[in-house]
């Protein structure tokens, strides 16, 4: 058995709302928007990886959680896994960064964001091969914006943990479900929580780590079977929501990322309907 940790933030929460501004000085970004799949991708998720035992909900405050699911869940808050000084976070690759410090987890757990939804069976088999993990890599140069130099940064400290020289190449895992061993990361942040904790910002830096350090790391060191994930990666801002009704009434993918983007209300609505339609087969 293995279990299951997401990260999750719902942006319309009053309280929650009412620290981000009282931080930032203005009201939060889009993204921080909630689309109501946190309770679908749960009941999936129990439906579908049937080898999952504990499911993990990372949160900033108790009233982030909604009652649909509170029973399905063992709730974390972002007190209880990082350290004071550093509170309060916003940012996710920063929190990301302390999740293998979840009392009780065990040592083979899966990392989601609430945007990831699995449509077909699965096993323990896609994700770990006896001490690897399951894990397609892509190669890159350029860093042209905040996230891909996040990347960048996170594949250079892996690379310095495996005792390799720096390369102006970096690497980045598919952008799917991460697996991950907790005493991996544990021994990486015995190691380089000082370099971690001095990246840590509350909202995102140029300067920032995110969680591919430790996968990153295992790729280094030959402990990843190079398996992509059957995930379809779909985003608002390219496709209709006529053609996400279609992909998910017919998957041929095991997976789906559904990336949010900004768009018009009555847009939102429309992708809204869709997502409550699929929710509820």
């Amino acid at each position: 058995m293995i279990d299951a940790v997401i990260m999750y933030v719902n942006g319309e929460d009053p309280k929650w709302q009412e620290q981000y501004a009282a931080f930032a000085g203005h009201e939060p970004a889009k993204r921080f928007r909630d689309w109501g799949m946190l309770p679908w991708q749960i009941r999936s998720i129990r439906r579908f990886l049937p080898c999952v035992d504990k499911i993990y909900l990372v949160v900033a405050l108790p009233s982030q959680v909604p009652a649909e699911v509170a029973s399905e869940v063992t709730v974390i808050l972002h007190k209880d896994i990082i350290p004071e000084q550093l509170l309060p976070l916003f940012n996710a690759a920063s929190i990301e960064m302390f999740l293998h410090r979840i009392p009780g987890l065990k040592n083979r757990f899966l990392f989601l964001n609430d945007d990831l939804i699995p449509l077909m069976p699965g096993g323990e088999e896609d994700f770990f091969d006896g001490d690897n993990i399951c894990r397609g890599f892509s190669r890159h140069i350029l860093a042209p914006n905040t996230f891909k130099r996040t990347v960048r940064n996170s594949d250079a400290l892996a690379r310095k943990a495996a005792g390799l020289k720096p390369c102006p190449v970096f690497i980045r895992p598919q952008h799917t479900v991460g697996p991950l061993f907790k005493d991996v990361c544990e021994d990486l942040y015995a190691k380089y929580g000082q370099d971690i904790e001095n990246t840590v910002t509350p909202t995102r830096k140029d300067n920032n780590l995110c969680y591919y350090f430790y996968p990153d790391y295992l790729y280094h060191v030959g402990r990843v079977r190079h398996q992509r994930l059957s995930c379809k990666h779909f985003s608002m801002g390219a496709k209709t929501p006529a053609q996400l009704d279609a992909f998910l009434q017919a998957p041929d993918c095991k997976w789906i990322c559904i990336n949010d983007v900004e768009m018009s209300e009555a847009r939102r609505k429309e992708f809204l309907e869709v997502i409550a339609k699929a929710a509820a087969r």
